[in-house]
Protein backbone atom coordinates (compact mmCIF):
# COMPACT_ATOMS: atom_id res chain seq x y z
CA UNK A 1 0.00 0.00 0.00
CA UNK A 2 2.90 2.37 0.67
CA UNK A 3 3.55 2.08 -3.22
CA UNK A 4 0.56 3.63 -4.47
CA UNK A 5 1.42 7.06 -4.65
CA UNK A 6 5.27 6.65 -4.38
CA UNK A 7 5.95 8.81 -7.30
CA UNK A 8 4.48 11.51 -6.06
CA UNK A 9 5.05 11.30 -2.16
CA UNK A 10 8.94 11.46 -2.82
CA UNK A 11 8.62 14.61 -5.36
CA UNK A 12 9.37 17.15 -2.99
CA UNK A 13 8.54 20.22 -5.62
CA UNK A 14 5.42 18.47 -7.12
CA UNK A 15 4.22 18.24 -3.31
CA UNK A 16 4.93 21.77 -2.30
CA UNK A 17 3.06 22.97 -5.00
CA UNK A 18 -0.19 20.62 -4.58
CA UNK A 19 -0.32 21.56 -0.48
CA UNK A 20 -1.65 25.07 -0.92
CA UNK A 21 -3.92 23.85 -3.45
CA UNK A 22 -5.28 21.35 -1.65
CA UNK A 23 -6.05 23.72 1.56
CA UNK A 24 -7.20 25.94 -0.79
CA UNK A 25 -9.61 23.03 -1.63
CA UNK A 26 -10.78 21.97 2.09
CA UNK A 27 -11.40 25.81 2.64
CA UNK A 28 -14.05 26.00 -0.65
CA UNK A 29 -15.70 22.45 0.17
CA UNK A 30 -16.14 23.33 4.12
CA UNK A 31 -13.98 20.93 5.51
CA UNK A 32 -13.68 23.60 8.42
CA UNK A 33 -13.07 23.72 12.47
CA UNK A 34 -12.90 26.68 14.86
CA UNK A 35 -9.22 27.52 16.37
CA UNK A 36 -8.24 26.15 19.93
CA UNK A 37 -7.88 30.23 20.35
CA UNK A 38 -11.61 30.63 19.63
CA UNK A 39 -13.72 27.24 19.97
CA UNK A 40 -17.30 29.20 19.87
CA UNK A 41 -16.54 31.59 17.16
CA UNK A 42 -16.80 31.14 13.63
CA UNK A 43 -14.97 34.94 12.45
CA UNK A 44 -11.61 33.28 12.41
CA UNK A 45 -11.56 29.57 11.69
CA UNK A 46 -8.86 27.11 9.23
CA UNK A 47 -9.40 24.11 7.72
CA UNK A 48 -9.71 20.41 9.59
CA UNK A 49 -6.93 18.29 9.52
CA UNK A 50 -6.52 15.99 6.76
CA UNK A 51 -3.83 13.77 4.52
CA UNK A 52 -2.49 15.19 1.12
CA UNK A 53 -4.14 12.15 -0.70
CA UNK A 54 -6.72 9.03 0.14
CA UNK A 55 -5.06 6.16 1.53
CA UNK A 56 -5.29 2.52 0.40
CA UNK A 57 -7.86 0.59 1.68
CA UNK A 58 -8.49 -3.55 0.22
CA UNK A 59 -11.81 -3.19 -1.47
CA UNK A 60 -13.04 -6.78 -0.06
CA UNK A 61 -12.24 -5.13 3.81
CA UNK A 62 -14.22 -2.33 2.86
CA UNK A 63 -17.27 -4.37 1.35
CA UNK A 64 -17.43 -6.45 4.58
CA UNK A 65 -17.06 -3.45 7.06
CA UNK A 66 -20.31 -2.24 5.33
CA UNK A 67 -22.21 -5.73 5.07
CA UNK A 68 -21.84 -5.85 8.57
CA UNK A 69 -23.16 -2.75 9.68
CA UNK A 70 -26.94 -3.52 9.47
CA UNK A 71 -26.11 -6.55 11.61
CA UNK A 72 -25.21 -4.40 14.06
CA UNK A 73 -27.68 -1.81 14.37
CA UNK A 74 -30.06 -5.03 15.10
CA UNK A 75 -27.86 -6.14 17.52
CA UNK A 76 -27.21 -2.65 19.28
CA UNK A 77 -31.28 -2.32 19.30
CA UNK A 78 -31.75 -5.35 20.56
CA UNK A 79 -29.53 -5.26 23.34
CA UNK A 80 -31.10 -1.73 24.25
CA UNK A 81 -34.30 -3.44 24.93
CA UNK A 82 -33.28 -6.20 27.40
CA UNK A 83 -32.57 -4.72 30.67
CA UNK A 84 -31.62 -8.08 32.10
CA UNK A 85 -28.50 -8.82 29.58
CA UNK A 86 -27.46 -5.18 30.60
CA UNK A 87 -27.79 -5.44 34.21
CA UNK A 88 -25.72 -9.09 34.07
CA UNK A 89 -23.32 -7.44 32.16
CA UNK A 90 -22.59 -4.10 33.56
CA UNK A 91 -22.84 -5.67 37.50
CA UNK A 92 -19.57 -5.07 38.04
CA UNK A 93 -18.73 -1.77 35.97
CA UNK A 94 -21.62 -0.08 37.83
CA UNK A 95 -19.69 -0.89 41.36
CA UNK A 96 -16.36 0.80 40.28
CA UNK A 97 -16.92 3.25 37.63
CA UNK A 98 -19.18 6.77 39.14
CA UNK A 99 -19.97 7.15 35.20
CA UNK A 100 -21.60 4.02 33.99
CA UNK A 101 -23.40 3.90 37.94
CA UNK A 102 -25.01 6.95 37.17
CA UNK A 103 -25.99 6.19 33.51
CA UNK A 104 -27.84 2.95 34.67
CA UNK A 105 -29.23 4.62 37.57
CA UNK A 106 -31.37 6.66 35.21
CA UNK A 107 -31.84 3.54 33.00
CA UNK A 108 -33.33 1.72 36.06
CA UNK A 109 -35.04 4.96 36.80
CA UNK A 110 -36.55 5.09 33.50
CA UNK A 111 -37.52 1.67 33.48
CA UNK A 112 -39.35 1.87 36.60
CA UNK A 113 -41.55 5.16 36.03
CA UNK A 114 -42.71 3.15 32.36
CA UNK A 115 -40.93 4.31 29.17
CA UNK A 116 -42.69 6.93 27.27
CA UNK A 117 -40.94 7.00 24.37
CA UNK A 118 -42.03 4.84 21.47
CA UNK A 119 -40.33 5.75 18.68
CA UNK A 120 -36.37 5.11 18.88
CA UNK A 121 -33.96 6.54 16.36
CA UNK A 122 -29.98 4.91 16.96
CA UNK A 123 -27.38 6.76 14.73
CA UNK A 124 -23.56 5.22 15.49
CA UNK A 125 -20.67 4.18 14.21
CA UNK A 126 -18.53 1.01 13.71
CA UNK A 127 -14.69 1.31 13.96
CA UNK A 128 -12.46 -0.92 12.40
CA UNK A 129 -8.74 -1.49 11.87
CA UNK A 130 -6.88 -3.53 9.45
CA UNK A 131 -5.35 -6.58 11.35
CA UNK A 132 -2.25 -7.29 8.89
CA UNK A 133 -0.89 -10.70 9.33
CA UNK A 134 2.74 -12.42 8.38
CA UNK A 135 1.48 -14.39 5.28
CA UNK A 136 0.68 -11.00 3.80
CA UNK A 137 -3.64 -10.31 4.00
CA UNK A 138 -5.20 -8.11 6.21
CA UNK A 139 -8.70 -9.03 8.34
CA UNK A 140 -11.05 -6.29 9.43
CA UNK A 141 -10.86 -6.24 13.09
CA UNK A 142 -13.69 -4.17 15.50
CA UNK A 143 -11.98 -1.24 17.84
CA UNK A 144 -15.53 -0.24 19.05
CA UNK A 145 -19.27 0.76 17.89
CA UNK A 146 -19.77 4.30 18.73
CA UNK A 147 -23.80 4.70 19.89
CA UNK A 148 -23.91 7.96 21.07
CA UNK A 149 -22.75 11.52 19.30
CA UNK A 150 -20.45 9.94 16.50
CA UNK A 151 -18.85 12.83 15.04
CA UNK A 152 -17.66 13.93 11.87
CA UNK A 153 -20.27 12.28 9.33
CA UNK A 154 -20.13 16.27 8.21
CA UNK A 155 -16.75 16.44 7.11
CA UNK A 156 -15.97 13.26 5.85
CA UNK A 157 -19.13 14.08 3.38
CA UNK A 158 -16.91 16.94 1.84
CA UNK A 159 -13.36 15.59 2.45
CA UNK A 160 -13.92 13.29 -1.25
CA UNK A 161 -13.87 16.15 -3.08
CA UNK A 162 -10.78 17.24 -1.77
CA UNK A 163 -8.72 14.84 -2.58
CA UNK A 164 -10.41 14.68 -6.19
CA UNK A 165 -9.27 17.60 -6.54
CA UNK A 166 -5.64 17.23 -5.49
CA UNK A 167 -5.60 13.94 -7.78
CA UNK A 168 -6.62 16.02 -10.51
CA UNK A 169 -4.48 18.91 -10.20
CA UNK A 170 -1.28 15.88 -9.79
CA UNK A 171 -2.66 14.54 -13.43
CA UNK A 172 -4.53 11.25 -11.75
CA UNK A 173 -8.19 12.42 -12.91
CA UNK A 174 -8.36 8.36 -13.86
CA UNK A 175 -7.79 7.77 -10.15
CA UNK A 176 -9.66 10.65 -8.92
CA UNK A 177 -13.21 9.32 -10.56
CA UNK A 178 -12.57 6.05 -8.48
CA UNK A 179 -13.37 8.35 -5.37
CA UNK A 180 -16.70 7.01 -4.10
CA UNK A 181 -19.13 9.10 -3.35
CA UNK A 182 -19.96 9.60 0.28
CA UNK A 183 -21.83 11.47 2.28
CA UNK A 184 -23.09 10.30 5.84
CA UNK A 185 -24.39 13.19 6.82
CA UNK A 186 -27.69 13.37 4.38
CA UNK A 187 -28.41 9.63 5.85
CA UNK A 188 -28.03 10.68 9.15
CA UNK A 189 -30.39 13.65 8.90
CA UNK A 190 -32.95 11.38 7.19
CA UNK A 191 -32.74 9.21 10.24
CA UNK A 192 -33.97 12.27 12.01
CA UNK A 193 -35.96 13.20 9.84
CA UNK A 194 -37.85 9.96 9.56
CA UNK A 195 -37.92 10.04 13.61
CA UNK A 196 -39.23 13.42 13.49
CA UNK A 197 -41.54 12.09 11.31
CA UNK A 198 -43.26 8.92 13.25
CA UNK A 199 -43.17 11.06 16.41
CA UNK A 200 -46.07 12.78 14.79
CA UNK A 201 -46.16 16.65 15.25
CA UNK A 202 -45.23 18.94 12.32
CA UNK A 203 -44.74 21.56 14.69
CA UNK A 204 -41.99 20.05 17.21
CA UNK A 205 -38.91 20.86 16.51
CA UNK A 206 -35.60 18.65 16.35
CA UNK A 207 -32.86 19.92 19.76
CA UNK A 208 -29.10 19.03 19.00
CA UNK A 209 -27.97 18.72 22.57
CA UNK A 210 -24.07 19.98 22.10
CA UNK A 211 -21.03 20.77 24.26
CA UNK A 212 -20.42 24.48 26.15
CA UNK A 213 -17.38 24.01 23.51
CA UNK A 214 -17.73 23.85 20.12
CA UNK A 215 -14.91 23.51 17.36
CA UNK A 216 -16.57 20.99 15.73
CA UNK A 217 -20.07 22.89 14.85
CA UNK A 218 -19.81 22.64 11.01
CA UNK A 219 -19.50 19.24 11.12
CA UNK A 220 -22.87 19.49 13.27
CA UNK A 221 -23.97 22.13 10.98
CA UNK A 222 -23.93 19.63 7.86
CA UNK A 223 -26.59 17.58 9.77
CA UNK A 224 -28.72 20.24 10.91
CA UNK A 225 -28.82 22.46 7.29
CA UNK A 226 -29.89 18.82 5.61
CA UNK A 227 -32.62 18.79 8.16
CA UNK A 228 -33.46 22.42 7.46
CA UNK A 229 -33.93 21.81 3.43
CA UNK A 230 -36.64 19.39 5.02
CA UNK A 231 -38.45 21.83 6.73
CA UNK A 232 -37.52 20.53 10.03
CA UNK A 233 -36.90 23.30 12.72
CA UNK A 234 -33.32 22.84 14.19
CA UNK A 235 -32.44 24.44 17.97
CA UNK A 236 -29.73 23.62 19.63
CA UNK A 237 -29.26 23.81 23.54
CA UNK A 238 -26.89 22.54 26.14
CA UNK A 239 -27.45 20.41 29.12
CA UNK A 240 -27.41 23.89 31.21
CA UNK A 241 -30.39 25.50 29.20
CA UNK A 242 -32.03 21.97 29.70
CA UNK A 243 -32.25 21.95 33.43
CA UNK A 244 -33.28 25.77 33.77
CA UNK A 245 -35.89 25.72 30.89
CA UNK A 246 -36.93 22.74 29.77
CA UNK A 247 -40.43 21.04 31.55
CA UNK A 248 -42.63 17.99 30.37
CA UNK A 249 -46.03 18.50 30.45
CA UNK A 250 -48.83 15.45 31.81
CA UNK A 251 -48.57 13.61 28.67
CA UNK A 252 -44.43 13.42 29.58
CA UNK A 253 -44.21 16.06 26.08
CA UNK A 254 -40.77 17.81 26.20
CA UNK A 255 -40.87 21.75 25.85
CA UNK A 256 -37.66 24.25 25.53
CA UNK A 257 -38.74 28.16 25.36
CA UNK A 258 -42.28 26.89 24.30
CA UNK A 259 -41.24 24.89 21.52
CA UNK A 260 -42.60 21.48 21.50
CA UNK A 261 -39.44 18.39 21.30
CA UNK A 262 -39.51 15.67 18.93
CA UNK A 263 -35.75 14.37 18.74
CA UNK A 264 -32.66 14.97 21.18
CA UNK A 265 -29.51 14.51 19.04
CA UNK A 266 -27.32 14.24 21.29
CA UNK A 267 -23.60 15.82 20.47
CA UNK A 268 -22.81 15.97 24.10
CA UNK A 269 -23.05 13.74 27.48
CA UNK A 270 -20.85 11.25 26.34
CA UNK A 271 -17.75 10.92 28.93
CA UNK A 272 -18.09 12.08 32.55
CA UNK A 273 -16.69 15.59 32.20
CA UNK A 274 -20.30 16.25 30.29
CA UNK A 275 -22.13 15.82 34.13
CA UNK A 276 -22.62 18.24 37.15
CA UNK A 277 -25.13 17.56 39.39
CA UNK A 278 -27.28 20.14 37.65
CA UNK A 279 -26.72 17.92 34.15
CA UNK A 280 -27.58 14.54 35.81
CA UNK A 281 -30.81 16.11 36.54
CA UNK A 282 -31.29 17.26 33.07
CA UNK A 283 -30.45 14.43 31.68
CA UNK A 284 -33.02 12.32 33.48
CA UNK A 285 -35.82 14.88 32.62
CA UNK A 286 -34.37 14.32 28.64
CA UNK A 287 -34.90 10.05 29.42
CA UNK A 288 -38.42 10.50 31.28
CA UNK A 289 -39.53 12.09 28.15
CA UNK A 290 -41.72 11.18 25.36
CA UNK A 291 -39.19 12.97 22.29
CA UNK A 292 -37.16 10.77 20.65
CA UNK A 293 -33.72 10.52 22.50
CA UNK A 294 -31.00 9.58 19.99
CA UNK A 295 -29.82 7.78 21.73
CA UNK A 296 -31.89 6.84 24.66
CA UNK A 297 -29.79 5.56 28.02
CA UNK A 298 -30.04 2.13 27.34
CA UNK A 299 -28.21 2.56 23.97
CA UNK A 300 -25.81 4.39 25.37
CA UNK A 301 -25.27 1.36 27.91
CA UNK A 302 -25.13 -0.75 24.53
CA UNK A 303 -21.82 1.12 23.12
CA UNK A 304 -19.84 0.54 26.24
CA UNK A 305 -16.75 -1.54 26.05
CA UNK A 306 -17.91 -3.83 28.66
CA UNK A 307 -20.43 -4.77 26.67
CA UNK A 308 -18.36 -5.35 23.88
CA UNK A 309 -16.39 -7.93 25.56
CA UNK A 310 -19.47 -9.66 26.55
CA UNK A 311 -20.53 -10.20 23.28
CA UNK A 312 -17.70 -11.51 22.31
CA UNK A 313 -17.89 -14.35 24.64
CA UNK A 314 -19.07 -18.07 22.94
CA UNK A 315 -23.23 -18.38 22.57
CA UNK A 316 -23.87 -14.46 23.50
CA UNK A 317 -24.55 -13.91 20.12
CA UNK A 318 -26.51 -16.50 19.97
CA UNK A 319 -28.77 -15.66 22.57
CA UNK A 320 -29.54 -12.34 21.75
CA UNK A 321 -30.28 -12.69 17.63
CA UNK A 322 -31.67 -16.13 17.96
CA UNK A 323 -32.68 -17.67 14.08
CA UNK A 324 -30.18 -15.59 12.47
CA UNK A 325 -26.86 -17.48 12.19
CA UNK A 326 -25.12 -15.80 9.47
CA UNK A 327 -25.85 -12.32 11.06
CA UNK A 328 -23.70 -14.06 13.97
CA UNK A 329 -21.27 -15.37 11.83
CA UNK A 330 -20.42 -11.67 10.37
CA UNK A 331 -20.71 -9.82 13.30
CA UNK A 332 -18.02 -12.39 14.84
CA UNK A 333 -16.08 -12.22 12.36
CA UNK A 334 -14.76 -8.62 13.01
CA UNK A 335 -14.20 -9.51 16.96
CA UNK A 336 -10.83 -9.72 17.93
CA UNK A 337 -9.43 -10.87 21.85
CA UNK A 338 -11.11 -9.17 24.02
CA UNK A 339 -10.65 -9.79 28.21
CA UNK A 340 -12.19 -9.23 31.19
CA UNK A 341 -10.18 -8.18 34.15
CA UNK A 342 -12.43 -9.34 36.71
CA UNK A 343 -11.77 -12.53 35.48
CA UNK A 344 -7.98 -13.02 35.10
CA UNK A 345 -5.94 -13.50 38.08
CA UNK A 346 -3.47 -11.22 38.96
CA UNK A 347 -0.02 -12.52 38.02
CA UNK A 348 -1.88 -13.91 34.99
CA UNK A 349 -2.82 -10.72 34.35
CA UNK A 350 0.63 -8.82 34.12
CA UNK A 351 1.68 -11.16 31.85
CA UNK A 352 -1.32 -10.36 29.63
CA UNK A 353 0.24 -6.99 29.49
CA UNK A 354 1.82 -8.20 26.56
CA UNK A 355 -1.68 -8.14 24.60
CA UNK A 356 -0.05 -4.62 24.60
CA UNK A 357 -4.03 -3.11 24.86
CA UNK A 358 -5.97 -1.55 27.36
CA UNK A 359 -9.37 -0.08 27.65
CA UNK A 360 -11.77 1.81 29.95
CA UNK A 361 -15.15 -0.27 29.86
CA UNK A 362 -16.46 2.95 29.87
CA UNK A 363 -14.10 4.33 27.11
CA UNK A 364 -16.67 3.39 23.83
CA UNK A 365 -16.71 6.72 22.66
CA UNK A 366 -12.93 8.90 22.54
CA UNK A 367 -9.69 7.32 21.54
CA UNK A 368 -7.96 9.09 24.58
CA UNK A 369 -7.62 6.78 27.18
CA UNK A 370 -6.19 3.57 25.34
CA UNK A 371 -2.64 2.62 26.86
CA UNK A 372 0.02 0.19 25.31
CA UNK A 373 3.93 -1.32 26.41
CA UNK A 374 5.36 -0.06 29.46
CA UNK A 375 2.27 1.86 30.06
CA UNK A 376 -0.31 -0.55 30.21
CA UNK A 377 2.16 -2.71 32.39
CA UNK A 378 2.73 0.20 34.96
CA UNK A 379 -1.22 0.11 35.43
CA UNK A 380 -1.78 -3.29 35.41
CA UNK A 381 0.09 -3.59 38.23
CA UNK A 382 -1.28 -0.53 39.81
CA UNK A 383 -4.63 -1.91 40.01
CA UNK A 384 -4.01 -5.71 39.64
CA UNK A 385 -5.39 -5.60 43.39
CA UNK A 386 -8.14 -3.66 43.45
CA UNK A 387 -11.80 -3.48 42.30
CA UNK A 388 -11.24 -0.76 39.43
CA UNK A 389 -9.28 -3.45 37.67
CA UNK A 390 -13.17 -4.46 36.86
CA UNK A 391 -13.83 -1.23 34.83
CA UNK A 392 -11.38 -2.09 32.33
CA UNK A 393 -11.16 -4.80 29.27
CA UNK A 394 -7.89 -5.85 27.93
CA UNK A 395 -8.05 -6.13 24.13
CA UNK A 396 -5.70 -7.81 21.62
CA UNK A 397 -3.39 -5.16 19.96
CA UNK A 398 -4.17 -5.41 16.17
CA UNK A 399 -1.57 -4.37 13.65
CA UNK A 400 -2.15 -2.79 10.65
CA UNK A 401 0.35 -2.19 7.77
CA UNK A 402 1.71 1.58 7.51
CA UNK A 403 1.71 3.81 4.79
CA UNK A 404 3.54 7.20 3.79
CA UNK A 405 1.30 10.14 3.71
CA UNK A 406 1.38 14.05 4.43
CA UNK A 407 -0.74 14.59 7.22
CA UNK A 408 -2.21 18.52 6.66
CA UNK A 409 -2.76 20.28 9.74
CA UNK A 410 -2.97 24.28 10.01
CA UNK A 411 0.71 25.75 11.45
CA UNK A 412 2.15 21.97 11.53
CA UNK A 413 5.91 22.01 9.37
CA UNK A 414 4.91 19.34 5.95
CA UNK A 415 6.31 16.07 6.72
CA UNK A 416 5.81 12.79 5.16
CA UNK A 417 4.79 10.08 7.40
CA UNK A 418 4.36 6.60 8.53
CA UNK A 419 0.52 6.21 8.87
CA UNK A 420 -2.33 3.96 9.82
CA UNK A 421 -5.55 4.36 8.98
CA UNK A 422 -9.12 3.32 11.05
CA UNK A 423 -12.42 3.03 8.89
CA UNK A 424 -15.71 4.18 10.51
CA UNK A 425 -19.39 2.78 9.03
CA UNK A 426 -22.19 4.90 10.22
CA UNK A 427 -25.20 3.13 10.80
CA UNK A 428 -29.12 4.52 11.29
CA UNK A 429 -31.85 2.52 12.35
CA UNK A 430 -35.14 4.00 13.63
CA UNK A 431 -37.84 1.63 15.64
CA UNK A 432 -41.36 2.25 16.40
CA UNK A 433 -43.00 -0.04 19.08
CA UNK A 434 -41.49 -3.29 18.05
CA UNK A 435 -41.40 -2.50 14.24
CA UNK A 436 -38.24 -1.87 13.04
CA UNK A 437 -38.81 1.03 10.12
CA UNK A 438 -35.48 1.90 9.01
CA UNK A 439 -31.66 -0.17 8.84
CA UNK A 440 -29.18 1.29 6.92
CA UNK A 441 -25.61 1.87 6.89
CA UNK A 442 -25.27 5.65 5.61
CA UNK A 443 -21.69 6.53 4.47
CA UNK A 444 -17.87 5.68 5.88
CA UNK A 445 -15.44 8.09 7.51
CA UNK A 446 -11.57 7.31 7.30
CA UNK A 447 -9.06 8.68 9.57
CA UNK A 448 -5.69 8.33 9.57
CA UNK A 449 -2.50 9.01 12.29
CA UNK A 450 1.26 8.87 12.50
CA UNK A 451 2.62 5.64 13.93
CA UNK A 452 4.20 7.21 16.64
CA UNK A 453 1.13 8.22 18.02
CA UNK A 454 -0.42 5.21 19.98
CA UNK A 455 -4.22 6.94 20.02
CA UNK A 456 -6.49 9.94 19.25
CA UNK A 457 -8.95 11.35 16.93
CA UNK A 458 -9.13 14.17 14.73
CA UNK A 459 -10.96 16.38 17.51
CA UNK A 460 -8.06 15.48 19.54
CA UNK A 461 -5.63 16.41 17.46
CA UNK A 462 -3.95 13.02 16.51
CA UNK A 463 -5.82 11.74 13.45
CA UNK A 464 -6.81 13.70 10.43
CA UNK A 465 -9.41 12.85 7.80
CA UNK A 466 -9.09 10.79 4.76
CA UNK A 467 -10.49 9.11 2.06
CA UNK A 468 -10.62 5.95 1.18
CA UNK A 469 -8.71 4.70 -2.36
CA UNK A 470 -10.20 1.17 -2.85
CA UNK A 471 -7.23 -1.40 -4.07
Amino acid sequence: MAALWEDILHDEQLVQHVVPIAVDAALLEGVLMRTKENPNASDVVNYAPFTLLPSAVMRALFEQAYGVQQDFNLLVDTISQNAEFLEHTLANTIKVDDFTSQLFKIYKQVLKDGVTQSVFLGISRSDYMFDHHADGTSALKQIEINTIAASFGGLTSRTTAVHRQVLNVLGKSKEASNLLTNNPSKGIAKGIAKAWELYGSGSAVVMFLVEDTQRNIFDQRCIENELWNRNIQVIRRMFKDVFEKASLDNDKRLYMDGKEIAVVYYREGYVPKSYNKQNWEARLLLERSRAVKCPDIATQLAGTKKVQQELSQPGVLERLLPNKPEAVARIRETFTGLYSLDMVGTKSMVSAAVLDFLKPSTDCMLLGNNLYGEELKQVLEKIKNSPERTSYILMDKIKPQPAKNYLLRAHSPLKISECVSELGIFGVYVRQGTDLVMNKHVGHLLRTKAVEHADGGVAAGVAVLDTPYMI
